[in-house]
């Protein structure tokens, strides 16, 4: 008898710790919730986003990272972050160890295009859903559920008219710093080309010739190289246009050591801080600026929105704005 009351007021005592003043169990916790909505985040861990950058050398994918962190954070989603730093081998074995780890979903910014292939149907065949920022997979037959991107072939055409106007009425030879490797960098050059030439169909003289395509890689030190080169072969270039920031401001060393850097115009592409530094400072003249920010929110969002079960585009572009010397001080920045 004894033991038995013993037992009751166990019971009725642990009824009262879980119930909160008004006597409704689960009230503390559902509060919490609550709280963490409010505040932008999700208090519930749902699991883990897995993304692999090309590089985070270049802060433009280091700022998609960091976005991709801060949006998932509120829906209550860690993002792990791994680099394959242009070795796709090692960006497949990352998705190896992604998949071991059971995350909820991959994003690949992938460094070869096509042959990231693999470890995308590798990731698929163990259900794990892959999203694509920045740079889409080029592999045939191969799927992501999403790609999230700028519009390169769009902000190609912008860098093509930056180059027209900064050329003006002489026009002159154009050498292009490319990234064959990466779809991103072809759409920029598609692009851009298809503005040039449809630019001198209207005109008898004063035509932008593109004299080469070489080899930038999207770094510093090979857009230097390949400037370097250019110069050499071309001493009377009038024009670069770089791929992206570092590569253009490589360009932008190598002319500098040459003395041709009165004689030359750069446009770049990304518009992130060095560049735009480059860009006020006169070294470089234009960028097509992208929003690496708006990426990494709006590939989380569409992860969010493939676990709910909703239909999610197969791509989301986001238009550039090109930069120009001023622009900064306009828009009050």
């Amino acid at each position: 008898m004894i033991e038995t009351l013993k037992s009751c007021i166990k019971i009725v005592l642990i009824v009262v710790l879980l119930c909160g003043c008004d006597g409704t169990p689960g009230d503390q916790a559902s509060s919490s919730d609550i709280e963490g909505v409010a505040g932008g985040r999700d208090s519930t861990s749902r699991g883990t986003i897995a993304l692999s950058v090309m590089t985070l050398s270049n802060p433009f994918f280091k700022v998609i990272a960091d976005s991709m962190s801060s949006e998932a954070a509120k829906f209550g989603y860690e993002v792990l972050v791994t680099s394959g730093e242009f070795d796709v081998a090692k960006q497949h074995n990352q998705v190896k160890d992604f998949i071991v780890k059971k995350v909820s979903a991959i994003v690949l910014c992938p460094c070869d295009s096509k042959a990231i292939g693999p470890a995308i149907e590798e990731a698929t065949r163990a259900g794990i859903p892959v999203f694509t920022a920045d740079i889409a997979c080029l592999a045939p037959g191969v799927e992501v559920v999403s790609h999230i991107a700028t519009d390169n072939y769009g902000g190609g055409k912008l860098a093509a008219k930056a180059m027209i106007e900064a050329l003006g009425e002489e026009g002159g030879k154009v050498v292009v710093l490319d990234y064959k490797e990466v779809e991103s960098c072809i759409l920029r050059v598609k692009g851009f080309k298809e503005v040039l030439e449809a630019h001198n169909r209207t005109r008898k003289s004063g035509n932008l010739r593109i004299v080469a395509e070489l080899p930038g890689g999207g770094v510093k030190d090979k857009g230097y190289k390949a400037a370097e080169d250019a110069l050499q072969a071309h001493p009377d270039l009038a024009g670069i246009f770089a791929i992206n920031d570092p590569s253009a401001l490589g360009a932008r060393a190598a002319l500098e050591k040459a003395g041709r850097h009165d004689q030359v115009r750069i446009i770049g592409f990304d518009g992130q801080p060095e560049g735009k530094k480059a860009i006020d400072e006169g070294h470089i003249y234009a960028d097509p600026v992208q929003f690496p920010d708006r990426i990494g929110v709006e590939t989380v969002q569409a992860i969010v929105k493939h676990f709910r079960g909703e239909q999610v585009p197969s791509e989301i572009l986001i238009p550039t704005a090109l930069y120009r010397r001023g622009d900064s001080s306009r828009s009050g920045n």
